[in-house]
């Protein structure tokens, strides 16, 4: 359940090896949870190797009854989920890449809603249409659930309003492309030109990325909005292949740029109904580097990574998180947590270096199962800083069982001195899923406010199985109200 906090109910949460074991062939395990004091769009997916590939869908939580929309009520509200299809198994791709230690194969097409549409061989008759009546206003409750690709989506000829991002409201701004990444939702309205236009317009979305050229599937997906004919009869079939197709004109690919100055515009609302509870205190300060590295290739092997003696790998803090056999928030409950995991994730990086300059010459990561302690009721700042080891890439971090605000953002190396002055302690955005900048740092403020064991991980799917993730542990805190819930009986077993 992407985004759902799940107070006390972190069995419910659904990561392999962290909240659960996996469940098994032909077993089932009940998903019991409480949606407290949050609505909006979120979404679902299987949380194991890559087999959210293809299971997913959207979850959207409505207002309670009577209370209205922040913005003026749509006509109409439509789910539209980026999605990525390879022709291959994708458990076969992962396996492969990981015993080779080289990049995994890219994907054959991007999606909307489950159809690749016109822009690929053979596939227009699987196109997403969506048909709208002249001058009626439409909520997009956007999702990319993506495996490897951040995406800029924008409707030819249309202006797209920002309402909301990951279930929390912004202060509504108007743009004419979007970028949104792996795990990201985001709600925009987007009103019908006035009268019947006589043309269709293509609504496309295509690939941010400054990693090298064939690491991304770098294609573009396009729907297409069609508008009602006015006289047409109900059932009359409207799309008119005659009609003039406009196209959008999305950013370049590496448009590091366009991607903050969109982020920069994303505000919470901050008003007396929907406030910004963002911590002004801080008990606990933590620096994590986010980035990828290597391995040394097993004995007497070559590899397919960086060099033929190196595969492929990454790190938080320079720990590459190797998944326990045993789920983590069993261990801990059970307090059988020898030999599961260590509690000492390192609170700032063992060896500092020129984190976005040249890179050091050994680029080698350490391996292991740590998680960061913290007591029930810690207000926690985060930065998080993005290396140049092997390229700067965007990293889309998320993190379970919280939302968090983004305080701050920059290019770079982060300033301790200067740049927390800066912050914005009024209106950040919150949200749950949060790009770390191409080169640069993001730095997020949270209140530790629900006992369990929390899983952080890059979302894009290649960096968290080369280890890009960790895991938060949350103790309970002193009140009833504050522990966690024991485990249901149906609790996959390992």
């Amino acid at each position: 359940m992407h985004g759902i906090r799940q107070l006390r109910t972190g069995w419910a949460d659904g990561p392999a090896y962290i909240t659960q074991c996996p469940i098994q062939t032909g077993q089932s395990y009940v998903y019991n949870f409480t949606i407290t004091g949050q609505r909006g769009t979120l979404w679902w997916h299987a949380h194991i190797s890559w087999l959210r590939a293809t299971v997913y869908g959207p979850l959207v939580v409505l207002p309670k009854l009577g209370v209205p929309y922040p913005f003026p009520a749509p006509y109409k509200e439509v789910p539209v989920i980026f999605g990525e299809w390879w022709q291959a198994d994708t458990e076969v791709v992962i396996k492969q890449a990981v015993q080779t230690g080289g990049g995994p194969n890219v994907s054959d097409a991007h999606t909307i809603n489950g159809l690749p549409g016109p822009l690929y061989n053979c596939s227009a008759k699987d196109t997403y249409k969506l048909k709208v009546k002249p001058g009626k206003t439409y909520m997009l409750r956007l999702i990319n659930a993506a495996l490897n690709d951040e995406l800029f989506f924008s409707v030819a000829n249309h202006s797209l309003t920002v309402v909301e991002v990951d279930a929390v409201y912004v202060k509504p701004f108007t743009v004419d492309t979007l970028i949104i990444s792996p795990g990201q939702t985001t709600n925009v309205l987007l009103t019908a030109k006035p009268f019947y236009p006589g043309a269709n317009y293509y609504m496309s979305a295509a690939p941010y990325s400054t990693a090298r050229s064939g690491t991304f599937d770098n294609t573009t997906v396009a729907g297409i909005l069609e508008y009602e004919y006015p006289d047409a009869a109900p059932a009359a079939p409207s799309f008119n292949k005659a009609l003039p197709l406009h196209k959008p004109a999305l950013p370049a690919l590496n448009d590091t740029n366009f991607v903050g100055n969109f982020t920069a515009k994303l505000r919470s609302l901050a008003t007396p109904q929907y406030p910004a509870a963002v911590p002004t205190a801080v008990d606990r300060k933590f620096f994590f580097t986010v980035g990828l590295g290597t391995h040394p290739c097993p004995a007497n092997t070559m590899c397919q990574g960086p060099t033929n003696t190196t595969q492929f790998a990454a790190s938080v803090n320079n720990v590459s998180f190797v998944l326990p056999t045993r789920a983590l928030l069993h261990s801990h409950f059970t307090g059988l947590s020898t030999g599961v995991y260590s509690p000492d994730f390192p609170v700032s990086p063992l060896t500092p270096f020129n984190y976005t300059g040249t890179p050091p010459n050994n680029t080698n990561v350490a391996s292991g199962t740590k998680l960061m302690v913290i007591p029930y009721g810690a207000s926690v700042e985060l930065v998080m800083q993005g290396t140049s080891i092997l390229g700067i890439e965007s990293h889309p971090l998320h993190l379970h069982g919280f939302n968090f605000f983004v305080v701050g953002q920059g290019y770079g190396n982060y300033d301790p001195v200067k740049d927390p002055a800066k912050f914005n302690l009024v209106d950040p955005v919150e949200r749950n899923t949060v790009g770390v900048p191409a080169g640069g740092w993001v730095a997020i403020r949270f209140l530790a406010d629900n006992p369990g064991v929390w899983f952080m991980h890059c979302h894009l799917e290649a960096h968290t199985s080369w280890g890009l993730r960790m895991a938060w542990l949350v103790l309970d805190g002193s009140l009833p109200h504050q522990k966690l819930l024991p485990p249901p009986s149906d609790l996959p077993k390992c």
